[in-house]
């Protein structure tokens, strides 16, 4: 008898997060290519989207879609009405699953969701009302009928439990990671010619949203002295006039500024490639996603000290720690300064981050899923 592991895809047919539609490819990809002897994974996704999606996921051993597109599905998930999903084993890279009274022993019916951030609930105001009304009714539902929620970190997880007490004991902790075979590419220099990029700078991801400490971000690599150009990533349409403010409000010249979207895993890998030093100012509970990617590929990380950033950056890179944001910003500066002030103190940092990096794989995350299932 074949058991079937059935993973929710609704961020490959349409994405709505650019991280989390990465993160839910990746693990998918490494269920399908670590499944037990007996074993195969099938994916569910609503109605619509790109039918070429599936591509980036082989060896599915088949795609159940609904009849719903993906804007309905989530209404009525967060109503708990019939979606055609069904039972069987059923694993979410997010809160999007059918969080449905079930039986685990007798029909051997599981479902297992994921939480990568808690902005919902912390920062709520940057959110558009429906979306956290959405994540906290899920958060609710999960409460009354998950089998497990798999957090990234155990701060996250601590921090969930305060949020929702009645899960603390159905909690599981698995990491995410950079994409499988995450590397700089043979290309590098030609990919960043075509972003407009120059060839070495200190590389930042974010917005301008309070949580994400960009201004702090700025001011500290303002404030370092360090003459070099500024990269930031990972900025949402329309949000570039308000970064370009930023960066000027902390005394950064126009022309070192270089503003970019969200990018491809390899385009994002040939801007990591000229990248001397990653500044990660943001205290959120959330998976720092960026900076796992510099850790990946051996990039010096400046981080604000957090519970988040202790646990994962840990020994990796250097952390800052500030009663305010201006003691932040002064510390990251002088992080950078130290850091980057001497070629032995940046190999020093590259080194670390490096060996730091080797702890983070969607392989061991999958045999995590696997064997959560399995206990369950």
């Amino acid at each position: 008898m074949v058991a079937t592991l059935r993973v929710v895809l609704d961020q490959l047919v349409a994405p709505t997060e650019p991280a989390l539609a990465e993160a839910s490819r990746e693990l998918a990809r490494a269920l399908v290519a670590g499944a037990p002897a007996g074993c195969e994974v099938e994916a569910v996704a609503p109605a619509g989207g790109d039918p070429e999606a599936w591509a980036a996921v082989p060896g599915l051993a088949g795609v159940r879609r609904t009849a719903l597109a993906r804007r309905e599905l989530a209404a009525a998930l967060q109503l708990g009405v019939g979606t055609g999903i069904g039972g069987g084993m059923i694993h979410s890279p997010s809160l999007f699953a059918p969080l449905v009274r079930h039986d685990r022993v007798h029909d051997h019916d599981q479902t297992v969701v994921t939480v990568w951030d808690l902005r919902p609930w912390e920062s709520p105001a940057e959110l558009p009302k429906a979306a956290v009304a959405w994540h906290k009714a899920m958060l609710k539902r999960a409460v009354k009928h998950a089998d497990a929620v798999v957090v990234p970190t155990h701060s996250i997880g601590e921090r969930l439990a305060e949020i929702a007490p009645r899960l603390s004991d159905r909690t599981r902790v698995i990491a995410g990671a950079a994409p499988l075979g995450f590397s700089v590419p043979t290309d590098e220099v030609g990919r960043r010619r075509e972003l407009g990029l120059p060839e070495g700078f200190l590389l930042l991801a974010g917005g301008p949203l309070g949580s994400e400490g960009l201004g702090v971000g700025l001011a500290a690599v303002a404030a370092s002295g360090v003459d070099l150009p500024v990269v930031v990533i990972d900025v949402e349409d329309g949000h570039e006039p308000a970064v370009a403010d930023l960066a000027s409000a902390a005394g950064i010249p126009e022309r070192a500024l270089h503003v970019r979207g969200s990018l491809a895993a390899a385009d994002r890998a040939a801007v990591y490639g000229a990248a001397l030093g990653f500044v990660a100012p943001s205290r959120r509970a959330a998976f720092p996603w960026r900076v796992v990617d510099a850790l990946t590929l051996g990039v010096p990380v400046f981080a604000a000290s957090s519970a988040v950033h202790e646990e994962v950056v840990h020994d990796g890179g250097v952390l800052v720690t500030a009663s305010d944001a201006a003691e932040l910003s002064e510390g990251l500066g002088a992080a950078l300064t130290a850091g980057l002030g001497s070629t032995s103190a940046a190999e020093r940092l590259a080194v670390l981050s490096g060996d730091r990096g080797r702890a983070f794989s969607w392989r061991e995350a999958a045999d995590k899923v696997w064997v959560l299932h399995a206990e369950l």
